[in-house]
């Protein structure tokens, strides 16, 4: 098995050059597959602003955009930092094999960047989250995926 360092020590740059760039946080992630970097991306949520725009989801859409797929089946994510809740997601919606990571979530909450609230509040009933979260129209909702499960010619993901 060929060693993680190498990428790794690519996102941990990019973090670092993400800093003194100003570019938008202390983050960077670089996706590979069959040992080759297919792409490399940093945090832009506040030069972007884009709460979104975590190094790890940046790599993606720029991986995707590579391969000309949503499907990152094969590849791998070297992460600077242990993915937030929302990064993870992504990672599995992209369907990445594996992620390596350096920092940990610990590493990051003492730097600032907490996210230890949003596992909280996974954990929670939706009654008791803090930002209310309110289903209506569920039968109107439900129509485009029931008709979605007729449909003959989609593309599945």
């Amino acid at each position: 098995m060929r060693s993680s360092y190498p990428f790794l020590r690519d996102a941990i740059e990019l973090a670092d050059e993400n800093i003194t760039q100003q570019g938008g946080g202390p983050f960077g992630a670089v996706i590979v597959k069959d040992g080759t970097v297919i792409a490399r991306a940093v945090n832009t949520v506040t030069t972007g602003n884009d709460p979104t725009a975590h190094a790890e989801v940046n790599a993606i859409r720029a991986a995707c955009r590579a391969l000309d797929t949503f499907d990152l089946s094969g590849c791998t994510i070297y992460c600077s930092c242990e993915p937030c809740p929302m990064c993870l997601a992504a990672v599995y919606w992209a369907r990445i094999d594996k992620i390596f990571y350096a920092g940990t979530r610990v590493d990051a909450q003492d730097a600032g960047f907490d996210d230890s609230f949003i596992y909280e509040e996974l954990e929670r009933p939706l009654s008791e989250r803090k930002i209310p979260i309110i289903q209506q129209l569920g039968d109107e909702g439900a129509k485009p995926l029931q008709r979605w499960k007729s449909t003959e010619n989609k593309i599945h993901y």
